[in-house]
């Protein structure tokens, strides 16, 4: 059941996740590319935040990815498999505004969140490039349902290298809607809000939870 946990698979989780990446992380993203108008420039920076923001990503994926050795166990691979496939599920429902579970996650991750807050705050407004990268790392750990159930759905790769491309890949797939947004925020914002985009988006998440789910090895 490896090929549920592709590249491909993590890239078109990114994808679809646009119109939720839009309420989450549009408004830093048209600052970012505000903070200096001038062309090239104000989008090299939106660059920079989107690096970093991806850039945490893939270590979170790593991190957590390293815990396979703990999941050896081809039962429990088997249920942790599983897990992934419901959070995959959750995660449509959640994109599609059909359920709103896992903002109750969202809300376990706010203590690390107010600890790092601060410390984005300070990188307001953004000058460099590297300020725009260092912004991006920090605002990569976020609270958002939509990272903590991709990155539990590659936890289940069992390798923390794949958990950590895995990631890397679902980031990449976030870019196309948050360049976008930094540079065309308003007619960006009126095709991603529209109600039928999530709920095509959030059907295809389910269906692609559905697939994740080892169904043979349940049965059996």
């Amino acid at each position: 059941m490896t090929e549920a946990l592709s590249l491909p698979t993590a890239f078109i989780l990114g994808l679809l996740g646009g119109t939720h990446c839009l309420g989450m992380c549009g408004g830093i993203a048209t600052t970012v590319s505000l903070s200096n108008p001038n062309g090239t420039k104000g989008f090299g920076l939106l660059l920079g935040y989107n690096s970093g923001r991806i850039l945490s990503y893939t270590l979170a994926g790593a991190l957590l990815g390293s815990l396979s050795w703990l999941v050896e166990n081809q039962t429990i691979q088997l249920a942790l498999r599983t897990f992934a496939g419901i959070m995959l599920i959750c995660m449509g429902l959640y994109i599609a505004q059909w359920w709103q579970g896992l903002t109750k996650i969202e809300h376990a991750g706010g203590m690390i969140w107010k600890k790092i807050s601060p410390l984005a705050s300070k990188l307001l407004p953004v000058r460099n490039i590297s300020q725009a990268l260092l912004l991006g790392v920090l605002w990569g750990w976020l609270p958002c349902g939509l990272v903590y159930s991709t990155l539990i759905w590659a936890s289940a790769a069992s390798d923390w290298t794949l958990s950590a491309q895995l990631m890397a890949a679902f980031g990449l797939g976030t870019l196309p809607t948050m360049l976008l947004t930094g540079v065309l925020a308003q007619q960006v914002k009126v095709i991603l809000q529209k109600q039928l985009t999530k709920y095509i988006s959030g059907s295809i998440i389910i269906l692609m939870g559905i697939y994740t789910i080892p169904w043979q090895g349940m049965i059996r």
